[in-house]
């Protein structure tokens, strides 16, 4: 089970690979595939009873013996066959859902902004330059062996490494979200999304897909905001200082 963050409903879905399209002048639109619902609801939680209100999405088929004994009743309950995922989405009025509905790719339309979140790739141990972004060592007067190197890892004062140094370590393998990217197409019929930009995790690993949290700010707006920013005029309604 998938433990979530809050927020509006939302969808589970499979990351199938990137591609490209080109978009209504000629210009070439990378997109990320992505395999999103249908999502039936398996349970409904409710303020009074659980102490919040949500609705828990399944996603990813999958057979009876694949499940323990207490999810395979938990899936019978709702009278839903078992699937791999669980995942619950906060909202405000559980009363609109019941067990059984399907969430489908349809919530969201084309041009819609979402934050994706996913499970990075795993790249095992790695060293401070592939990790944080270390330029290593000097490559001249006599350098030997230290060009991948972190340097001094000590202090002056308390001479201890200090907690939070950066070295090098496990890398991936993490939950990362990436947010604000556009919904490029919506396709119903195949349960597809055409996602623009890169997406978090490796080819048929589980996402999430959220509708963005950030301010979604029109084109008009921001050039409007850019425009009263650069001649030094305080917008309406909002005295300048002296």
């Amino acid at each position: 089970m998938i433990k979530g963050l809050l927020g509006q409903v939302g969808l589970l879905g499979k990351k199938l690979g990137m591609t490209q399209i080109f978009g209504t002048t000629g210009n070439v639109i990378p997109v990320t595939l992505i395999h999103a619902g249908p999502c039936p609801i398996v349970e409904v939680k409710t303020k009074e009873n659980d102490g919040y209100n949500a609705i828990q999405l399944a996603y990813g088929e999958c057979r009876e013996k694949s499940v323990n004994k207490s999810l395979a009743g938990h899936f019978k309950k709702a009278n839903v066959q078992p699937y791999k995922w669980l995942k619950e989405f906060r909202v405000d009025k559980p009363e609109e859902y019941k067990c059984g509905q399907e969430i489908k790719v349809d919530i969201f339309a084309d041009g819609d902004f979402v934050d994706i979140t996913g499970v990075t790739k795993g790249k095992g141990f790695q060293g401070v330059m592939k990790r944080h972004g270390f330029h290593g060592g000097p490559k001249t007067h006599g350098q030997s062996n230290r060009q991948r190197s972190p340097g001094a890892i000590g202090s002056q004062g308390p001479q201890r490494v200090l907690k939070g140094t950066r070295m090098g370590g496990h890398m991936g393998c993490e939950w990362k979200t990436i947010q604000k990217l556009t919904v490029v197409k919506s396709d119903q019929e195949k349960n597809l999304l055409l996602v623009k930009g890169s997406v978090p995790g490796v080819v048929n690993g589980l996402v999430i897909i959220n509708k963005t949290i950030k301010a979604v700010k029109s084109k008009v707006e921001v050039k409007l905001q850019k425009k009263v920013a650069g001649k030094g005029k305080a917008p309406a309604g909002i005295p300048k200082k002296k």
